[in-house]
C-alpha cells in the first residue's frame, strides 16, 4: 500500500467536509469510513489527485470512481452493518475498503486481472471482502443472496442476472447512462421485479460489459 502522507491526511478531511457533508453524504457512518481509508492507497501513482472530486485513471483504461458519487451511493443505499454486499467494480479496492467497516461482508467483483491483484494486495487482512476475478455483468451468484447490490460505476443497462443475486427487498445503488448523461439511481428488488428511480445527477466512471441492446431504454 501507499505510504500516507500528511498533506494526504489533510485532503481526505478536506474531502470529507467540503466534498460530502455539503452534497447529500448525510449517513454519518459512510463520513466516518471515507474519513477514515485512504484513498491514495489504492490509486497509486495520484496521491496528489486522490481526493478530488473526477474520476480517476487506473490500469487497463477503468478508472476510479469519483469521491462523491461512491458516497451518495453508499448514502442512498443505507448500509447496515448486519449486510451482505456484492459490489460491481472493485478496481484497486478503495470502496470494498469503505464498505469493509459497514457491512458484514463484502463480495467484490472485478474484470481487470492486474486490478484485481492490486485490491487483493492493498485488502490483505481486511477479513470480511472476497475479492472476485470475473465479468462484472455476472455477479458473484455462488454467494447469493445478498442485501445490497452496488454498482460503483455508471452502466448503460443493469442486467436482471445481477438483480437476481438479491434477496427480496434487497437494495440497489448504481450510476447509469443515459442519452449521455450519468446519473444516480437507487431501487429495491420486489417479488415481481425491481425499479429504479434517479436521484442525482453526477459524474461517474464508466464500467465495461453493461452496453445497451439497440433500441433499448433504461426504465424509470
Amino acid at each position: 500500500m501507499t505510504t500516507t502522507f500528511p498533506d494526504t491526511d489533510a485532503a481526505r478531511h478536506a474531502m470529507v467536509a467540503s466534498q460530502l457533508r455539503t452534497s447529500g453524504v448525510s449517513d454519518a457512518r459512510v463520513v466516518e469510513a471515507m474519513a477514515a481509508v485512504p484513498r491514495e492507497a489504492f490509486v497509486p501513482g495520484h496521491d496528489a489527485l486522490a481526493y478530488r472530486d473526477t474520476p480517476l485513471p487506473l490500469p487497463g483504461g477503468r478508472k476510479q470512481n469519483p469521491p462523491l458519487a461512491t458516497g451518495r451511493l453508499l448514502t442512498e443505499v443505507g448500509i447496515g452493518a448486519g449486510d451482505k454486499v456484492l459490489l460491481i467494480g472493485a478496481t484497486a479496492g478503495y470502496t470494498a475498503a469503505v464498505l469493509a467497516r459497514l457491512a458484514r461482508e463484502v463480495v467484490a467483483v472485478e474484470s481487470d486481472s492486474q486490478l484485481v491483484g492490486m485490491a487483493r494486495e492493498a485488502l490483505a487482512g481486511t477479513g470480511n471482502v472476497t475479492v472476485v476475478e470475473g465479468d462484472l455483468a455476472a455477479g458473484h451468484p455462488e454467494g447469493a443472496p445478498y442485501d445490497v447490490l452496488l454498482i460503483d460505476g455508471a452502466v448503460e443497462v443493469l442486467p436482471a442476472s445481477l438483480v437476481d443475486q438479491l434477496r427480496p427487498g434487497g437494495r440497489i445503488g448504481t450510476g447509469i447512462v443515459d442519452r449521455g448523461v450519468t446519473r444516480l439511481a437507487s431501487g429495491v428488488r420486489t417479488e415481481g421485479g425491481h425499479g429504479l428511480a434517479d436521484f442525482a445527477d453526477i459524474d461517474c466512471a464508466l464500467l465495461p460489459g453493461f452496453a445497451r441492446p439497440r433500441g433499448f431504454q433504461f426504465p424509470g
